[in-house]
């Protein structure tokens, strides 16, 4: 079965997310813990929760994928943005207890100007901080583009990151397929090279997730602009291969294509329908 969803609100709780992604044919989905440009995460509700758990169970959701704020940079020169980076994780972590057993992805963050290897340190030694023994959650880093000073372009920093965090078990990627095309892994024309590059870098028993978005940039352009499924450089028959590639085919997909709910329950549709069982 293609495990596939899309990005919800999580505006009016746990169970409503998983109502709409049943409405659209979804089985899995990706929601903000909290506002994407703000800080303050509302309280959870336990039975909210807890019935989200059993609508999961019931129809066979794959994981769920929680995202963490934009705003967040645990790498920043600012030892108050860092600050408020753990707090949100470790804010986030906690929430997810609630609804244990699925994934958590973050973007490693920017340097800025400091240089990718004391951004390395800064996000390693925050993970460090935040991660515990007794978490259900596994958390994510998410592969980039390369915007800027942003940390995580090349599997390469991940796996340096990956390398310095000592609850190693509890860490994870998330591959965002326009991401990797924007910084310059050319998955249309060569899926299995990067693959078997991820394979020998990261190790792909680390890949847990994958965001479908085709690009509306060419390969290499370090730009980060998503567009819908088969309408972007990527194209739906690369698009295809990746959802039926025998090294992903049983991930979790979620699609961040620029959407209202019709659009993502057509995309799914369709994806459903060039998926091989």
């Amino acid at each position: 079965m293609l495990n596939i969803g899309c990005h919800l609100s999580s505006s009016k709780g746990f169970l409503a997310m998983g109502k709409t992604a049943l409405s659209i044919g979804a089985n899995t989905f990706q929601f903000f813990t909290r506002n994407p440009r703000g800080g303050k995460a509302k309280a959870v509700n336990p039975e909210d929760a807890a019935a989200l758990v059993r609508l999961c169970q019931e129809n066979n959701f794959a994981k769920l994928l929680a995202h963490a704020p934009y705003t967040m940079n645990p790498c920043a020169a600012d030892e108050g943005l860092r600050d408020f980076a753990r707090n949100v994780m470790e804010g986030d972590l906690a929430m997810l207890e609630y609804v244990p057993g699925n994934l958590y992805n973050f973007h490693p963050g920017s340097h800025v100007k400091q240089g990718v290897e004391v951004g390395v340190e800064k996000i390693s030694a925050m993970l460090n901080e935040v991660l515990h023994k007794d978490l259900h959650t596994t958390v994510l880093l998410e592969t980039m583009a390369g915007k800027g000073s942003e940390v995580g372009r090349t599997f390469e920093e991940l796996r340096a990151i990956l390398d310095k965090v000592r609850l190693n078990e509890k860490m994870g990627v998330c591959l965002d397929t326009c991401h990797i095309f924007d910084g310059g892994y050319d998955i249309v024309n060569d899926l299995d090279g990067v693959l078997e590059k991820f394979d020998r870098i990261i190790g792909l028993e680390r890949l847990q997730a994958i965001h479908l978005n085709d690009s509306l940039n060419v390969l290499g352009s370090h730009k980060d602009r998503h567009a819908c499924i088969g309408a972007g450089n990527i194209g739906l028959e690369a698009m295809t291969r990746i959802i039926n590639h025998p090294a992903l085919r049983s991930l979790p997909f979620y699609l961040e294509t620029p959407n209202e709910l019709p659009g993502y329950a057509n995309e799914i549709a369709l994806l459903r329908e060039k998926y091989i069982e």
